[in-house]
């Protein structure tokens, strides 16, 4: 049932087995060999379970570099997008920050160790009460997940130091730019269905809104309004 965690979840968040904690420190050693040099973004990962994100069927994979459906049709990044993402933003553990697009909530669980606070946000009930609950299985205590428009739904905390999306628009909204601080950055994947986005950082100063692109992913794009029936 939706929103509850098997046994097996539940025991996955418990002290790392043997096997669970050699494929995490697996998974970062590959991670550096790509070319992740942040090592606070790498601790991070380390520390989280994505397994405990995944469905069953999916666990046998948890520590692979491969993009995983999850639940509502939505998918999970793969573990190098995530730690790129990541480490564009260069967050202080002084920083608020905001995620579009909850999905299993593992991103924001990796973001919840670097940050003060993160805010995140999906248009699935199904998805924020499942991340509800792993965050609170692992004690993030830091991090919040609520139904709600991410373009165009925003809560009175902004400004925002950075704000993250995963998924795609074919262009950034001003609203979200708005929300940023001076000096904040936004991270977010855009381009059209289908095809391959480019996932650009944007930096906000006083007076002006430079981009670099980072890489070229593939992901779903982002829906407007709440979902009704999940």
């Amino acid at each position: 049932m939706a929103g509850h965690l098997s046994g097996k979840d539940k025991r996955a968040t418990a002290s790392a087995l043997p096997d669970e904690a050699e494929a995490r420190a697996s998974l970062v050693l590959a991670l550096r060999q790509r070319g992740v040099g942040a090592r606070d973004v790498l601790a991070a990962i380390e520390r989280v379970p994505r397994r405990l994100f995944l469905s069953a069927r999916h666990h046998s994979l948890a520590y692979e570099d491969a993009m995983l459906p999850i639940e509502c049709g939505q998918i999970v990044s793969a573990p190098s997008v995530v730690a790129y993402t990541v480490q564009a933003l260069a967050i202080t553990n002084s920083q608020a920050i905001l995620e579009i697009g909850t999905g299993s909530g593992y991103q924001a669980a990796v973001l919840s160790h670097l940050a003060a606070h993160v805010e995140t946000l999906d248009r699935f009930a199904t998805l924020t009460d499942l991340a509800t609950r792993r965050f609170e299985a692992l004690k993030l205590t830091n991090v919040k997940a609520r139904q709600a428009d991410g373009l165009s739904e925003f809560r009175q905390k902004a400004p925002y130091d950075r704000i993250v999306v995963n998924a795609a628009v074919e262009e950034v909204p001003d609203a979200w730019l708005q929300q940023l601080n001076p000096g904040g950055i936004l991270v977010a994947p855009v381009g059209k269905a289908k095809q391959p986005q480019a996932l650009i950082k944007f930096q906000k100063t006083e007076s002006v809104v430079t981009a670099e692109t980072l890489m070229m992913v593939r992901t779903v794009m982002l829906q407007p309004g709440i979902a009704k029936k999940l």
